[in-house]
């Protein structure tokens, strides 16, 4: 067993900007898994991940949860419920249920997305959604949902625009889901509680294993018949586990002790935002929550990247002028200070 971490260690520390997802089990949350008690959960019979199920379920305001790997699977198995062959579901065209799910729906549900180009603040414009809506018709795919996303690139989505668009939506017998992998972000940097933000939806997926810091697992909560048809859908996804409850305490202690800390993150993101802001040649051209958008010469990408890695930070950088810095558990007001300096130590042209 390794022993405890030096000063000089915890200096010499990866600060990694690159997701929220890559947070590690606190030794708190370590103990938790340790001491769940488990079942078999394809029989029902894991207790933990029955408990962590209502859990959500409740914290919601809805009937039933499932607990999934991971928010694709939820939120595929929320459209494939939701939706039959030769459906459509209406979504944002930078959406993760669009882009960045692999075309789920599409190849597995037969279900066709019709992308809207987002509004600045994230959401769809309802006009642009009346023009999206296909006529009952037998050239047209039927629409049937209508698939938010919230926060959608760190904004949290307007409340008033939220139920507007579903009643919208159920006026014409629309079904909305809510892809809410940081819904609980949203909840906080809005001072509200997150089951108010689930009340206008008929679903909503929100991941763990983000800013709440689980090692695995996303929760699809939604009317008990919904959950129900999730379950066969995850069944035949591959998604059903075995003593899941090893994970499902993770999800506990995460909603037990770390969501009220995610403050923590907003904060130490516009921190950050705050800093890159006094060094020339890094436009901050957004932040919110726990993101921080930055813009550099494309040219200038690997030579950042390169430069970052040396200076012991590490973010996604990729092909696009735009590089996303999130903030988390693992990262500390030092870390901040670290890629700060790191960023300020970066010559933008060469």
């Amino acid at each position: 067993m390794a022993g405890p971490t030096t000063a000089g260690e915890a200096t010499r520390a990866v600060v990694d900007l690159r997701s929220d997802t890559v947070t590690r089990p606190t030794p708190a949350m370590r103990a938790a898994m340790h001491a769940a008690e488990v079942g078999d959960d394809v029989y029902g019979e894991d207790s933990t991940v029955a408990a962590l199920e209502r859990r959500v379920a409740d914290d919601l305001g809805f009937e039933a949860g499932l607990f999934v790997p991971s928010g694709t699977q939820g939120n595929l198995c929320a459209l494939l419920a939701h939706c039959q062959r030769g459906d459509e579901y209406l979504v944002g065209m930078d959406a993760h249920t669009y882009k960045f799910e692999g075309g789920g729906a599409a190849v597995l549900g037969s279900i066709q997305p019709q992308p809207i180009v987002h509004a600045a603040d994230g959401t769809l414009p309802i006009d642009a959604l009346e023009r999206a809506r296909k006529p009952e018709d037998v050239h047209f795919a039927r629409t049937r949902l209508l698939a938010l996303e919230n926060t959608w690139h760190g904004r949290v989505l307007p409340q008033d625009y939220v139920i507007a668009a579903a009643a919208w939506a159920r006026s014409h017998g629309l079904a909305v889901h809510l892809d809410g992998a940081r819904l609980y972000n949203a909840a906080v940097a809005g001072g509200v509680c997150v089951r108010e933000l689930a009340v206008p939806f008929d679903s909503v997926s929100v991941c763990l294993s983000k800013g709440l810091g689980a090692p695995v697992g996303s929760v699809l909560a939604g009317s008990a018949d919904l959950v129900r048809a999730a379950r066969r859908w995850r069944k035949m996804l591959g998604g059903g586990m075995r003593q899941a409850g090893v994970l499902a305490a993770a999800g506990l202690h995460a909603l037990d002790h770390h969501v009220e800390r995610l403050a923590d993150d907003h904060a130490r993101a516009r921190r950050l935002a705050d800093g890159l802001r006094t060094i020339a040649g890094i436009e901050v051209t957004a932040q919110h929550t726990n993101m921080v958008f930055i813009d550099v010469p494309r040219d200038r990408l690997r030579a950042l990247g390169a430069h970052l890695r040396a200076a012991g930070v590490v973010a996604s950088i990729g092909y696009l002028p735009q590089v996303r810095l999130v903030t988390h558990l693992d990262v500390d007001d030092a870390g901040i200070e670290r890629a700060i300096e790191a960023f300020a130590l970066f010559r933008p042209r060469g």
